[in-house]
């Protein structure tokens, strides 16, 4: 299946309905999580990552304050999934060490 544009100017919905910025392989959810995490607005992300343009960014900015809680479903998902599997595997012997030595 082809990418399926949509209505933002930059933004692609790959094969499995992840919007992309068109023509990278950047997620929307990828620069959602950076302005989350860190603070960041248009102008750092762009700083960030130079090979984007400004309108490829705020296009993203756009495509997610218009389906927030669609996207923000998915990161929640992926959050548990990541916790899933955080709980569910032992820690290796350098972690166990670390953690001895109070290290982490």
């Amino acid at each position: 299946m082809l990418p399926v544009q949509t209505r933002y100017d930059h933004i692609t919905l790959a094969e499995d309905n992840v919007p992309i910025i068109t023509g990278t392989t950047m997620k929307v959810v990828e620069l959602v999580l950076e302005t989350t995490a860190y603070g960041w607005g248009a102008e750092e992300l762009h700083l960030q990552h130079p090979y984007l343009s400004l309108g490829q960014i705020y296009s993203a900015l756009a495509y997610y304050w218009d389906h927030h809680e669609e996207i923000d479903s998915d990161i929640e998902q992926r959050l548990s999934k990541v916790n899933n599997v955080q709980n569910s595997t032992q820690p290796t012997q350098l972690v166990t060490r670390l953690k001895t030595n109070g290290l982490l």
